[in-house]
Formats: C-alpha cells, sequence, structure tokens
C-alpha cells in the first residue's frame, strides 16, 4: 500500500504538471496582430484614436459598495468551527477567520486604506480593445541618476497592492548607483481595475505583448521586467516573444519544470542517493528531497489550481457572492504560500503581516468583482492549444536572475543546473534568507535590493559590450 501511494501521488502530481484543457476557441498567434480586440466589441479595433489616450485614474469606491459589502459581513451565516486540535491543516481555521471578519467589519477604515492606495499615481489606457489599469511611479524630478524603465508584474491571487512598498524602494536613488528606477506595474487583464477578455484565449503570451504595447506607449522601446507567480510567467513570455525590447529579466519564481527532458527526471531520481548530479548546494538539496515530500506537498496545495484550471466560473460564482469566503480563499494562500509550517499554527502565520494590508488585496477583488475573470487565467494556460504554441518550449536568450525564496514552492524546480539551459543568459542566481511565495508584498527589502544588484550587474555587462 505504501508503494502505491506513493505511485499515486507521483502520478496525480505529474498529470497537474502535464494537464492540457480542451479549448473552445481558437487561441490568437503568440504575437498578435495589432487590430486584434479582446474587449466586448468582438473582432477587430477600428477607431485607434482614442484608444491611444493614457487617463488618470484615482480609486474611488461608491458609499452603495461599501455599504453592501459592510451588510454581508455583518449578516454572513456562521463560520464553522474548527476540528479540535486543528489549525489550518484542513484550510483555513475558521475562529482565525472570525477574528479576520470581525477586524474587517469594525476596524478596517476603506475610506483611509482608499487614500493609501491612491497614493501612488495610476493610470489607464486602452490596450488590444481593453482598458489597462497601471501604476506609474517615476524617480524624484530633482535626480540626477539615469533612468532606467522596469515593468513590475504580479500573480494570482495577489494584486498591485503587494507592490505599494517596494516600488518607493525601486524609485529612490541609491548612494553609489548612477541610475534608478521608473516603475510601471500593470494590473493584469481580469485582475482589479484592469477590463477582463470578453472572449476565450488570452494566456501569458497575449497579457505580455499588452505589456510591452504598454511600455512602447509610454516611451520605453527597450525595459527590464520582473515577475512573480503568473507574472514570471509572463516575464519569461515577453523575454522570448520580444527579446529585442528587454533589457533582461528577474524573477522571483524561476521554474525548470517546463524544459525537464527524460534524462532530467532520471538524474532527480537518482539525485536522492547522488544529489551533485542534479543540485548545486544544500538549499536546492534540502529543497528537491525527499521527492516524496516535494510531491506530496504539491498535491496538498494544488488542489485549486485543477479547479481554476477546469471550472473556474463555478467557484467564482460562490467566492463573487460572499466576501467572508473571498477572504478565507485568498488569504489561505497568503498563509501556506508564505511558509507551509504556517498550516500548524493557530493563525496560520498571518499574524506576521498587517490585516489591513492583506485585506486590502481582499478588496481590490471584491469591490472590482473580478476573482471569476483572474482565475480564468489558469484555465487559458492549460488549453492544448496554448501549450502548442512554440514559445512554450524555447529558450530565454535575455540576460535572466533568478531569486530564489527558501519558502517558495519547491516543484518550481528551481536548481541551477537545470536553468542554466532554459537561461541561456543566467548573470545570476541568489539563495534568498527568507520569504516565500509572495516576496515583494513579504520581503520587499530583499527582493529590491536582489533587483538593484542584478540590473547593475546587467547593465555594466551590457553597457561594456557596447
Amino acid at each position: 500500500m505504501g508503494k502505491f501511494k506513493y505511485l499515486l501521488a507521483a502520478l496525480v502530481a505529474l498529470a497537474l504538471v502535464v494537464y492540457q484543457k480542451t479549448a473552445i476557441d481558437i487561441v490568437e498567434p503568440e504575437t498578435m496582430p495589432l487590430d486584434v480586440c479582446w474587449g466586448s466589441d468582438s473582432g477587430r479595433v477600428k477607431d485607434r484614436t482614442k484608444a491611444k489616450e493614457i487617463r488618470p485614474f484615482v480609486i474611488n469606491i461608491t458609499t452603495e459598495v461599501i455599504a453592501d459589502l459592510k451588510n454581508r459581513l455583518s449578516n454572513a451565516r456562521p463560520i464553522v468551527k474548527p476540528l479540535r486540535s486543528v489549525n489550518f491543516e484542513y484550510g483555513f481555521n475558521g475562529d482565525h477567520l472570525a477574528k479576520i471578519v470581525d477586524h474587517w467589519s469594525n476596524r478596517y477604515d476603506w475610506t483611509a486604506r482608499q487614500a493609501y492606495l491612491n497614493s501612488l499615481p495610476q493610470f489607464k489606457t486602452n490596450i488590444f480593445g481593453l482598458d489597462l489599469h497601471f501604476i506609474h511611479a517615476k524617480p524624484p524630478a530633482r535626480t540626477k541618476a539615469r533612468t532606467i524603465p522596469l515593468l513590475l508584474l504580479h500573480g494570482w491571487p495577489g494584486s498591485v497592492v503587494e507592490f505599494y512598498k517596494i516600488i518607493p524602494m525601486l524609485t529612490t536613488p541609491v548612494e553609489g548607483i548612477n541610475f534608478v528606477f521608473e516603475v510601471v506595474a500593470p494590473s493584469l487583464p481580469g485582475y482589479g481595475f484592469s477590463d477582463a477578455a470578453a472572449r476565450p484565449g488570452m494566456g501569458p503570451a497575449h497579457m505580455g505583448q499588452m505589456f510591452v504595447k504598454l511600455m512602447e506607449r509610454l516611451g520605453h522601446e527597450k525595459f527590464y521586467v520582473q515577475g512573480g507567480d503568473w507574472g514570471s510567467v509572463i516575464t519569461e513570455a515577453i523575454s522570448k516573444l520580444f527579446p529585442h525590447r528587454v533589457y533582461g529579466m528577474h524573477s522571483n519564481m524561476c521554474s525548470s519544470v517546463s524544459s525537464l527532458t527524460l534524462n532530467d527526471y532520471v538524474r532527480l531520481v537518482l539525485g536522492t542517493y547522488w544529489p551533485s548530479i542534479i543540485v548545486s548546494n544544500e538549499n536546492e538539496k534540502s529543497r528537491t528531497y525527499p521527492l516524496s515530500k516535494m510531491f506530496f506537498g504539491f498535491l496538498e496545495e494544488s488542489g485549486y489550481m485543477h479547479l481554476q484550471m477546469t471550472k473556474p466560473d463555478t467557484a467564482g460564482v460562490a467566492l463573487n457572492d460572499s466576501p467572508v469566503g473571498l477572504a478565507a480563499y485568498i488569504l489561505e494562500k497568503f498563509s501556506t504560500w508564505t511558509s507551509t509550517g504556517y498550516k500548524y499554527e493557530p493563525d496560520g502565520g498571518l499574524s506576521k503581516f498587517n490585516t489591513d494590508e492583506l485585506l486590502d488585496n481582499v478588496m481590490i477583488y471584491w469591490v472590482t468583482g473580478s476573482m471569476t475573470t483572474s482565475m480564468r487565467l489558469y484555465s487559458e494556460y492549460a488549453s492544448n492549444k496554448y501549450q502548442a504554441l512554440p514559445h512554450i518550449m524555447a529558450k530565454i536568450k535575455v540576460p535572466a536572475a533568478c531569486a530564489v525564496f527558501p519558502n517558495e514552492m519547491p516543484i518550481a524546480l528551481a536548481l541551477k543546473k537545470l536553468m542554466n539551459r532554459k537561461y541561456e543568459k543566467l548573470v545570476r542566481v541568489t539563495e534568498m534568507k527568507d520569504g516565500g511565495h509572495f516576496a515583494a508584498f513579504e520581503q520587499p527589502r530583499l527582493l529590491a535590493d536582489d533587483i538593484w544588484s542584478t540590473v547593475y550587474e546587467m547593465e555594466n555587462i551590457r553597457l561594456n559590450s557596447i
């Protein structure tokens, strides 16, 4: 029975990794024609004059929306009590969820939080038929340092809220460095204040082309790009499809899974006995072995993935209707993806965060009603037509850097010996001291420092080669 359990775990984990959904519609080419329209007016964009406008945007949620939220919170059905001596092992602990809901209902001040969220300059512009929302933060006008554009990309179930602490760290000049960043941080299509696609087929590569167009519209023909979670997938797609537009890429979720060969799988198994054939240091070894721990950990944490790859709209109905359910679904990821060990703690490790800041991210999904449309990205990425696009298996030829956080999901297999093949110009791999999946939110200083160091190194290489 024991051997069967291990075999079953391996097969299910493999199925989740390679699962492909039958697509409903034809996926657009990797590089879309410029008149493609993803909006409600299906077909091609005709009048492009107004579409190029960049409009200032201010978050201004109506009192009716907030009143409705408070009504739903105060009239929510009783939360089921957790089992005796159980913390987050069964999912979000009901007792701690009640504390979160109480804070949300009685102490969370949306007026103050909305003012905070409006503290960074935001805009909208129409690209490929969709209104894209983005933060555009520039360094102080008095700075003499050279300005370098940086495209910063979030994932699920995050939002641009994750970047509010790291953006000032990137736009503030650093002594001894002769450049500073101009940060563009868009909300992914279907997330937050960005429009969602009105028809099937929009995957990470198509979002990537939209962001390349956004950077071009802002006057940046070439730029650096950084991302985690879906942001890392889009970062890689941009780097593969538009290498002439990218100075370099930085990811806090580098993965070698998509480029694994049969030989790599054999090495992974043999590495159980001879780790040096596949891992480069003790950190990689502890993340990867024993393989059973990695596979079972992936199984335990990936149920959401299969659901969102197959039935995002069904789950979306419940989450879009219940703010309590939405908070539990989102914040459970901020617990276990920050550290799997947090599931054994009564608060799921969430007390390390500011509760208002956690709820800011939940609010972005609630007030925009974007949970369903955000989850559809999993389904689009998993479609057989999208997975057949040539860039999926292509190598990355722009300068690349990986920040590997110790509590990131190990199934990504961020192993330097494997990544050297996928990233042909791998400049650096940094084993970070602390942090997990939501790096910019958890450890903004550590991530910012690694971005600064990476771009400093890449710029020296680039300028010395001219």
